[in-house]
């Protein structure tokens, strides 16, 4: 099977890193210049540079460009498509091949630090792994199931996909007790392990900073549940932490109706359309003083329809979110929730590898978090209650 154009493309820039071309916090060509230069479109060139990301090969900066990491992995333990069976038959006492799943938007905010203890962990154990991206697709994660299962994995983890609904290949991986580890989230009613955050604790604990600091109208604002355990949780945690200081939560403050942020919409359009809704919800809203983001991209939406309508945010408006990337918008520090990924990721590896000896493993695995003060909030005073 003929390589794809993206993975020529990856592979060409892996080797000029490896080779020493392109050196420690060099500049990579653009998503226009690869697609320019090797005449794809930029879907294909922009999908290159994400999954060199994702490695942790190279660092993309917002408004800045893409850079070779100034910490790389070890380009040496990095699969190349099409080339697990060689590499099995060539490496010296393997334990085998693990499959990574994940969707496409792993980033300096959450998730590549979870891929790089994933790699570091199992090259330590003489495992392998192959990375497939499912780009928020149901249809995706069923292939890459299928086609991992099929290349003989002994094990999988995968981050699963939002929806309703639990996609037939992972109920049946559960059903059939494959190894397997899910993390971020876990699956209702689904007897599968799990790594993941406690995330009603820590929405209860951001949502508690800004109670204590006086604001008494507080926005909660995501993308759209879905059945997604991790977003349900949040809610519920920002509910609680109200219900515990005597408040109760206005349902229109809560708003799950922003898309940009997900990997199965375009964002160019689903940001213009985040703006407009964020926007009319300021102004309609104009007792809120605060706003607790699931993540931090919908916090720099935020930002950007903040400083649109004239608002100074330190002055006006406090703002929290989940994670936080080593290269901030704008300089801002958002107070946030930091997970701990360098941990989610070992773990992961760690329960899949017990299965794989035959040992019992919980089903949930909770890992710890902290809260991080930055510069976004603000105490109140009486009179700007």
């Amino acid at each position: 099977m003929d390589t794809p154009l993206y993975e020529k493309i990856f592979l060409e820039l892996l080797e000029q890193i490896r080779s020493g071309i392109l050196k420690p916090n060099d500049r990579v060509p653009s998503e226009k210049e690869l697609a320019d230069q090797y005449q794809v479109s930029r879907i294909t060139s922009k999908k290159s540079l994400e999954k060199l990301a994702q490695l942790g090969v190279i660092e993309r900066i917002r408004g800045k460009g893409s850079y070779v990491s100034d910490s790389l992995p070890d380009l040496t333990k990095l699969e190349q498509p099409g080339t697990q069976s060689q590499s099995l038959e060539t490496e010296k006492n393997p334990n085998g091949l693990i499959g990574v799943i994940i969707p496409d938007f792993f980033s300096d905010c959450y998730g590549r630090e979870i891929l790089r203890s994933i790699e570091k962990r199992c090259s330590e154990m003489k495992y392998h792994i192959v990375i497939k991206l499912t780009y928020g697709s149901q249809e995706e994660e069923e292939l890459a199931i299928r086609s991992l299962v099929q290349q003989g994995v002994k094990g999988l983890i995968i981050y699963p996909v939002n929806g309703q609904h639990y996609t037939a290949s992972l109920l049946r991986l559960v059903l059939d007790q494959f190894p397997l580890v899910l993390i971020d989230r876990y699956l209702k009613g689904i007897p599968a392990c799990s790594v993941y955050t406690d995330n009603k604790a820590a929405a209860q604990e951001l949502t508690t900073f800004l109670l204590v600091q006086g604001h008494q109208h507080i926005a909660f604002v995501s993308p759209p549940e879905e059945y997604t355990s991790s977003i349900e949780e949040r809610i519920q945690g920002f509910t609680t932490a109200h219900s515990h200081r005597g408040f109760a939560v206005n349902p229109n403050y809560v708003i799950t109706e922003l898309f940009s942020t997900l990997p199965s919409f375009k964002q160019s359009d689903e940001s213009v359309e985040d703006q407009i809704t964020l926007k009319t919800f300021i102004q309609e809203n104009p007792q809120i003083t605060a706003f607790v983001a699931c993540e931090y991209e919908i916090a720099v939406v935020l930002v950007q329809v903040l400083q649109s309508l004239g608002k100074k945010n330190l002055d006006d408006y406090a703002i929290t979110c989940f994670d936080h990337p080593e290269h901030p918008y704008n300089d801002w520090i958002i107070t946030h929730i930091q997970q701990n990924e360098r941990l989610i990721g070992l773990k992961a590896v760690d329960l899949l590898i017990d299965q794989l000896k035959g040992k019992p493993v919980p089903s949930q695995n909770i890992i710890g978090f902290r809260l991080v003060e930055g510069n976004t909030t603000r105490q109140m005073t009486r009179s700007n209650r």
